[in-house]
């Protein structure tokens, strides 16, 4: 990196933390441990200290590494940490995974950050939204504009390529983190949320980590059909065997009555095809 585009990354983190200083005070940042609210988290911290504070949901469809990540992120960045328990699983309209279901999941979290958020005396709830996010089909947004929810990477126009270089300019552990959706976004439309089907979808998540398989999407569909997207570097992997035995049975164990590999790979949002 040459040592020009260190000082634009170096003006650019200072940019982040200045506007978050001057136009917030006593925030709360919604959490997740991904690169994007780590940044975020980051940048607050260093605007307000203590008057700054990492919120992170765990609700039934946020896999546990990413649980156990954000908690080791937030100690790492000085953070003051909460994790609350939040209860979109007993919401009908998130239950019956229509498109809008990431909109009613996103209210039922603003709704339990700003409860928490009043009650401790914080002012303004931060997200880790960047500029790409606006383009994208993304019903959340819209929960975060009812509740006045602020997202400084997106009003500064930072898009993820920025965002990584500043998490890595801060050296922090998720600058190379790769996206990590809940496990609700692994479930086809019209498909309910159970906590069984998303338990079995992290299970089976987890196996293929432990096989070797590093970016990976364990995707259900429509009569119990196991969609797996695999980047293209492993899907030699996949095919092989005994690999692809290993798979069916364990897919078959945890109660899939078909499985399938797409031969596409890993492809982000690929559920949202069919809107």
């Amino acid at each position: 990196m040459s040592s020009d585009h260190t000082q634009e990354v170096a003006f650019k983190a200072s940019a982040l933390v200045e506007h978050i200083r001057t136009s917030y005070y006593r925030v709360v940042v919604a959490f997740s441990g991904g690169v994007d609210s780590a940044v975020v988290a980051a940048a607050a911290y260093r605007a307000h200290g203590p008057n700054a504070l990492a919120w992170t949901s765990l609700g039934a469809a946020v896999p546990e590494s990413d649980q156990t990540s954000a908690r080791a992120l937030a100690q790492a960045i000085g953070i003051e940490h909460v994790m609350i328990q939040t209860r979109e699983i007993e919401n009908p309209d998130y239950v019956a995974n229509r498109p809008d279901r990431c909109f009613h999941c996103k209210s039922t979290l603003y709704a339990a950050i700003r409860d928490w958020a009043t009650e401790h005396e914080f002012e303004t709830i931060l997200s880790g939204t960047n500029a790409e996010d606006l383009g994208d089909y993304r019903p959340g947004l819209q929960a975060a504009a009812n509740w006045n929810v602020q997202a400084p990477l997106a009003d500064l126009g930072y898009d993820k390529q920025t965002v990584r270089q500043i998490a890595k300019h801060w050296g922090l552990a998720a600058a190379n983190k790769p996206a990590s959706p809940c496990l609700a976004s692994r479930i086809a439309y019209g498909q309910i949320v159970t906590i069984g089907r998303l338990s079995r979808i992290e299970t089976m998540e987890k196996w293929l980590h432990s096989h070797g398989f590093h970016d990976v999407r364990a995707r259900l569909h429509a009569d119990e059909l196991l969609r797996l997207e695999i980047s293209p570097s492993q899907l030699p992997l996949s095919a092989s065997e005994p690999m692809r035995s290993q798979i069916a049975q364990r897919a078959t164990e945890l109660g899939f009555r078909y499985v399938t590999i797409d031969i596409q790979g890993r492809q982000s949002g690929s559920m949202n095809r069919v809107l």
